[in-house]
């Protein structure tokens, strides 16, 4: 995949989360998050790499760790539409959109959600799955996903869905990890937003509203998104654990 077509990983970080103001500078296990972030997207050696972001101290931190920096607007809504503005200066095919605070991403996972783009040809974005553990069946922080027997997506939801009404089934969890063809990206922040991307704060339902496919790889592919300072703990403790 990654001699045919040129990858680029771009990393969106702002320093203005409403549940953890500075995330992205905060310290975890001696280090910034965003460099445990940077650190697993250069271990998966597939395509440039590049922050996006409207923070001059994220920039200096992305240049001290030898990646290059795109300052953006501020105002952008989500990462999606940060990357959509970077990447007009990048020379590549598929653009996987990091989010800047997944420091244990394992670049297994970041190689795996580019692998639908080979099957398909006018596929315009993927991402990934895992199955959701049972304590998480109504938490509303992590995301549930039901596909069809395409392995594309049905509906994203903080719901449990499918809602187990006669037997368990595995449900799945959402990895927050995308990848997009360039010129769909590009196309991303021109589509009017919907009500359920709106309600449920997840920004891939628009793309779902609009009638474009998103592909799911399902896989071993769990791991800790940082929301909070409690995530923050966690992620450090498992850190540690894995030395």
């Amino acid at each position: 995949m990654s001699k045919r077509m040129k990858i680029a990983i771009g990393i969106p970080a702002r320093m203005s989360s409403s549940r953890f103001p500075g995330k992205p500078l905060a310290e975890l296990a001696g280090k910034p998050m965003l460099a445990h972030v940077i650190a697993r997207a250069q271990a998966a050696a597939i395509g440039e790499l590049f922050v996006a972001t409207d923070d001059a101290r994220i920039a200096q931190l992305a240049e001290s760790c030898g990646v290059r920096a795109i300052m953006t607007a501020a105002d952008h809504p989500n990462g999606s539409n940060r990357l959509a503005e970077a990447v007009q200066t990048i020379d590549c095919d598929i653009v996987i959109n990091l989010q800047g605070d997944e420091p244990l991403i394992d670049p297994a996972a970041i190689r795996a959600v580019v692998a639908p783009f080979s099957d398909d040809p006018y596929l315009p974005m993927a991402t990934l799955a895992h199955p959701l553990r049972p304590a998480d069946v109504d938490d509303p922080n992590v995301v549930k996903v039901v596909c069809n027997a395409k392995g594309r997506a049905m509906y994203f939801s903080r719901a449990s869905i499918p809602y187990p009404r006669s037997g368990a089934g595995q449900p799945l969890q959402h990895v927050g990890l995308y990848a997009y063809r360039k010129e769909f990206l590009l196309i991303y922040p021109t589509l009017a937003a919907c009500d359920s991307e709106q309600v449920e704060q997840l920004e891939q339902l628009r793309v779902l509203y609009h009638g474009y496919d998103i592909a799911v790889t399902v896989g071993d592919f769990s791991c800790i998104g940082v929301d909070t300072p409690a995530d923050l703990a966690r992620a450090e403790a498992l850190m540690m654990q894995r030395g």
